[in-house]
């Protein structure tokens, strides 16, 4: 029997797991999360309204991106394994995953949310997986209201506003041009198949920025590459159209290309600033609440994601924005992925990091570790190292 994800069509998160389970060739079928025992019987179990989640042939749960493809890769039965063997090559594929579920959603939100001429389509993505089938207009233009309403007032708490819109839009046109240079020469971010980095990348990139009207549109006249990887993100046989070699191996040794290093300069100045001030608001943030029990994550709501909100400096103008324990999550896969290499390859490492303005990356620490248990993310006990 095949699995199920729910989720809805242009949910971020649930295209890197549909993503990872085509490339897999991993059977499974999406249902709307208006699925009646989704909503009656799931969320409960996970203790949230949230997507995707994965409901395995014998009930088990999964959720969460990043969970659910660890538990595949964990089988060893993927016939295109998402984690490198290289500890260098590891390392930058979590960083990816890291900034393209969590870096890129101030472009991804700004461009969902910020032009009304293409509502029309995002109303009948939300409707047709959150709307009872069978209900009436009047009853799914309401739920898209009431949608539309938490959904922009969370781009405002990623930083998309009137004043950073602008700035907004020359970000990521700057990533399309370094991304579209690094597509040029291969088909995937670290060679011939994708890793979870390109899953991490898909996210935003299919969900918002690939299949809403007006960024589909400004990707496929000013970065047909991006297109291009979009789609063979999405394609479940191997694409070996554009390239002389396509196969399926990763990058042959550690040489980084100078188009990679363009794109880990621009994660440094675009996304870093605000991650370094996100884990010094909660050291202070952990600081005053240190009652805090470990396996619990300190709010009055359990399934509560955000614990205050932090400044910095981004392109010239002071932005506010969400701090979410979940990020410091895929911050310690980068982290715990350099801690299992050698010492020779952690010297690499710390080189090539160093190269490009992300050495504190591999040290930023929060001052307890943020687990995930019973599908909710929690802290662990104070950190002694």
């Amino acid at each position: 029997m095949p699995y199920k994800l729910y989720g809805i069509p242009s949910s971020l998160y649930v295209a890197k797991v549909r993503s990872y389970f085509r490339k897999q060739h991993i059977e499974f079928i999406e249902q709307g999360v208006n699925d009646p025992h989704f909503q009656q019987e799931i969320v409960p179990a996970v203790g949230r309204f949230i997507m995707p989640v994965v409901e395995a042939p014998d009930g088990t749960l999964l959720q969460d991106g990043a969970d659910i493809i660890d538990f595949f890769e964990a089988e060893g039965t993927s016939p295109l394994p998402a984690i490198p063997e290289s500890s260098m090559l590891a390392t930058i594929a979590y960083l990816f995953e890291l900034f393209g579920g969590e870096g890129l959603l101030r472009e991804a939100m700004h461009y969902r949310w910020s032009f009304d001429e293409q509502l029309d389509f995002i109303k009948n993505d939300f409707c047709c997986a959150i709307a009872p089938p069978d209900s009436d207009q009047e009853s799914r233009d309401a739920l898209f209201d009431l949608a539309s309403k938490s959904m922009r007032a969370a781009a405002r708490g990623f930083g998309v506003s009137e004043a950073s819109a602008p700035l907004i839009e020359d970000s990521y046109k700057e990533f399309l041009t370094l991304f579209s240079a690094h597509l040029k020469t291969q088909p995937y971010l670290l060679g011939g198949r994708p890793c979870v980095g390109d899953y991490g990348l898909l996210a935003p990139l299919y969900a918002h920025l690939g299949r809403d009207p007006v960024p589909a549109m400004l990707t496929r006249q000013s970065a047909p590459e991006v297109s291009r990887w979009v789609e063979r993100m999405h394609a479940p046989e191997p694409i070996r159209v554009e390239y002389a070699d396509n196969t399926a191996a990763l990058n042959a040794d550690d040489t980084i290309s100078d188009t990679l290093k363009a794109l880990m300069v621009f994660i440094a100045k675009n996304y870093l600033p605000e991650l370094e001030a996100h884990v010094a608001f909660c050291n202070d943030w952990l600081r005053n609440h240190q009652g805090i029990t470990a396996g619990t994550n300190g709010l009055d709501n359990p399934a509560g994601r955000v614990i205050g909100k932090a400044e910095f400096e981004w392109r010239g103008i002071t932005l506010s924005t969400a701090v979410l324990p979940y990020r410091f999550y895929l911050l310690q896969r980068i982290q715990d992925c350099f801690a299992r290499a050698s010492e020779s390859e952690q010297q690499n490492i710390a080189a090539l990091f160093s190269e490009v303005g992300l050495s504190s990356i591999l040290t930023l620490k929060t001052d307890r570790r943020v687990e995930r248990v019973n599908h909710l993310e929690v802290w662990g006990e104070l950190r002694v190292d």
